[in-house]
């Protein structure tokens, strides 16, 4: 990691999340301070969590794959049924404090090609900023991103940090539309 990557992400930052197998904070928990590929090994379900400090993106199923959800500061004591989910959290990523340009470019097909735009705010509708119909690529630069399936930052979203996604269908997104993005912000945590 460069110095400039060093000064921009807070690496002092560290989140904090609690599981907990029931509603409402109930039954057993597992404390997690960082990434966890398989919840499995420590919990058989989970139905509530809170965020102590931190960001993270949790997943409905292991290896960081299935739906995803964006958690912030807070108490979710019923998340399954605010999601829709019908199962539980399986694996858990934290995001890392950023401090810094935000920067990412978006393609209306895949590995980069059709019309391309690059953002460097929140775009709550490519298709009435940009009248752009689809995104199926990107390529993160700067900054970590929320991605949304409809307008307004509504639906499913997916968690995009500095790389390159040449296809959003081979990586399990086929038939998705992405529509909208957002910068996830230090003043998140």
């Amino acid at each position: 990691m460069s110095t400039t990557e060093t000064s921009k992400t807070d690496m002092n930052m560290r989140g904090k999340i609690i599981f907990y197998e029931d509603r409402n904070f109930m039954g057993r928990h597992y404390e997690c301070m960082s990434d966890c590929a398989d919840m499995h090994s420590y919990m058989s379900r989970c139905h509530s969590c809170r965020v102590e400090s931190g960001c993270f993106m949790v997943y409905d199923r292991p290896n960081y794959m299935g739906n995803q959800y964006f958690f912030r500061r807070g108490e979710y004591g019923d998340y399954m049924s605010m999601m829709g989910w019908r199962d539980s959290i399986r694996s858990c990523r934290m995001i890392p404090m950023y401090r810094g340009s935000y920067r990412m470019r978006i393609y209306e097909r895949e590995n980069f090609g059709g019309q391309m735009y690059e953002m460097m705010d929140d775009c709550d509708s490519i298709m009435d900023r940009y009248r752009m119909s689809d995104c199926m690529s990107c390529h993160v630069m700067d900054g970590h991103w929320l991605m949304y399936e409809h307008p307004h930052y509504r639906g499913r979203m997916m968690y995009m940090r500095p790389g390159e996604y040449r296809s959003f269908r081979e990586m399990g997104y086929g038939g998705m539309r992405f529509m909208s993005m957002r910068r996830i912000m230090d003043s998140w945590y």
